[in-house]
């Protein structure tokens, strides 16, 4: 856990920090995997210690991954009273996008809040208002937005990769084909740890086409089983003796040579309590153990 959000939690009873720390661990586990477990461990932590500002941030986190953009809003806008920093105001006015007012996240973007920004908040807040721009129908505008020393820089920084991949995105949404190819190769280069699809659009842009060798196989093996399964049924209806017709005709009065059983081949019916449970979080106290509420 980081240090200072290890720093936070001690102004807490001993106990209570630790069962705040188990949740807000299991958040960071499973937010980009399994969001909708991520929010569930926020929400207990929240109830817990809704007063710290980790916990709010975790919190607005988790909501922002499960696309609950006015829950993040809110919960990024309380942690910041609490800290006065403004390294969420990219963030929240990503969720002022998600919430259909991108017109509202393009003023965020001119507001004096982002010269206190270092430079990957900065850059953050570049590619929020290109998104802005571009919910709004201003492809070109989105496109220059984009421009800058950071996009024109040789050195790969964190924010690299994803910055050539939405100045590609957007060249390509605007038919720029020629130059969307080439900048995609450039995050390519820069994109180390696959943060971004940018080698598939590649790909797709010349032409290759992917085969899922495991499928396919799957596929073989399933086809040469029914095939197998057919010749089986064909050479058993062979091997039927010639008397049996002439037998089932000569039964007068017979009550039908066979009754099938009714539970022949039928489905087994599903056993009670199959569905399967979500995780469940580290804690599950109801109430707020530290006495406070959303700010």
């Amino acid at each position: 856990m980081d240090k200072d959000v290890r720093q936070e939690l001690q102004s807490l009873p001993r106990t209570l920090a630790e069962d705040v720390a188990r949740n807000l661990v299991m958040v960071a586990r499973l937010i980009d995997e399994e969001p909708e477990q991520a929010y569930g461990y926020s929400r207990v932590a929240l109830r817990l210690a809704s007063r710290v500002a980790a916990v709010r941030e975790a919190a607005g986190f988790a909501a922002y991954a499960t696309q609950r953009y006015p829950e993040a809003l809110a919960e990024f806008r309380a942690a910041r009273r609490m800290t006065g920093g403004v390294e969420l105001w990219p963030v929240m006015a990503d969720c002022e996008r998600g919430m259909g007012r991108p017109e509202r996240a393009l003023a965020m973007a001119g507001e004096a809040e982002v010269q206190k920004l270092d430079k990957a908040g900065q850059v953050e807040m570049r590619l929020v208002a290109a998104g802005a721009r571009r919910d709004m129908g201003q492809l070109d505008a989105a496109i220059v937005t984009l421009q800058s020393p950071e996009l024109a820089s040789n050195a790969v920084q964190p924010w690299t990769a994803r910055l050539r991949y939405a100045y590609a995105d957007a060249l390509l949404a605007a038919d720029r084909e020629t130059e969307a190819r080439e900048w995609f190769a450039k995050a390519v280069e820069a994109d180390k740890d696959g943060s971004t699809d940018a080698s598939d659009r590649l790909a797709e842009l010349d032409g290759v086409e992917f085969v899922d060798a495991l499928a396919d196989a799957d596929a073989d093996a399933d086809a040469d089983a029914d095939a197998g399964n057919g010749d089986g049924a064909a050479d058993a209806g062979t091997d039927e003796p010639a008397g049996n017709a002439d037998g089932a005709e000569g039964a007068e009065g017979a009550e039908g040579a066979a009754v099938r059983n009714p539970g022949d081949g039928a489905p087994a019916a599903p056993s009670e309590g199959a569905t399967a449970e979500s995780a469940t979080p580290a804690s599950s106290t109801g109430d707020d153990q530290d006495g406070g509420g959303r700010a």
